[in-house]
């Protein structure tokens, strides 16, 4: 079992092209999209590829497998076209690990009294972070479109069978760096 995770698309169509790419290729249980998935807002130039229209076509195609947290660019209008609902804030069971995911705008890695094994799981920065602290997992995809700090756009993969999230480039789709949650 693989779960798809990613962040920041922010209207690009060429990052929702590629999202749907992956999913023909790997087949996954699951996609979550953890915020600004359609519009770039105030603080960002739109992505050259701006075609908020394709992105829920692509992802309308994924609906059954996608869970998205809402993302300080996310509008109501986009829970209404895709007809899934948006959540501010997740707390989830996945293979043995207690999941929070959230944006980031709203709630960080300091809100949160952390169990052993806890992963949060975060966008909004366009920055990755993949990273262990005190037997807690700090995750964040990066951005698809926008990313930050010199960055590449990335995803990850979290597989389920080996307990290993794994950071990709968009790119090419070569290995960053891996992480076990063990």
């Amino acid at each position: 079992m693989k779960i798809l995770i990613v962040s920041d698309i922010h209207g690009s169509r060429g990052a929702s092209d590629k999202i749907a790419s992956l999913d023909s290729f790997y087949n996954f249980n699951r996609i979550i999209i953890l915020g600004d998935v359609n519009y770039s807002g105030a603080r960002n130039i739109p992505p050259v590829d701006y075609y908020p229209i394709d992105v829920c076509k692509n992802l309308l195609s994924l609906k059954d497998k996608l869970t998205i947290i809402r993302g300080n660019c996310d509008s109501r209008v986009d829970e209404f076209v895709l007809g899934i609902k948006f959540n501010d804030l997740l707390k989830e069971k996945i293979n043995g690990h207690e999941f929070i995911m959230t944006h980031g705008d709203l709630y960080q890695e300091s809100n949160f009294k952390y169990n052993s094994g806890d992963v949060f799981l975060y966008g909004h920065t366009h920055v990755y972070k993949l990273e262990k602290h005190d037997e807690h997992f700090f995750i964040n995809p990066g951005s698809t479109t926008l990313p930050k700090e010199g960055n590449v756009k990335t995803y990850m993969i979290y597989d389920l069978e080996s307990d290993t999230i794994s950071l990709y480039s968009l790119d090419d789709n070569s290995m960053i760096k891996s992480l076990e949650l063990r």
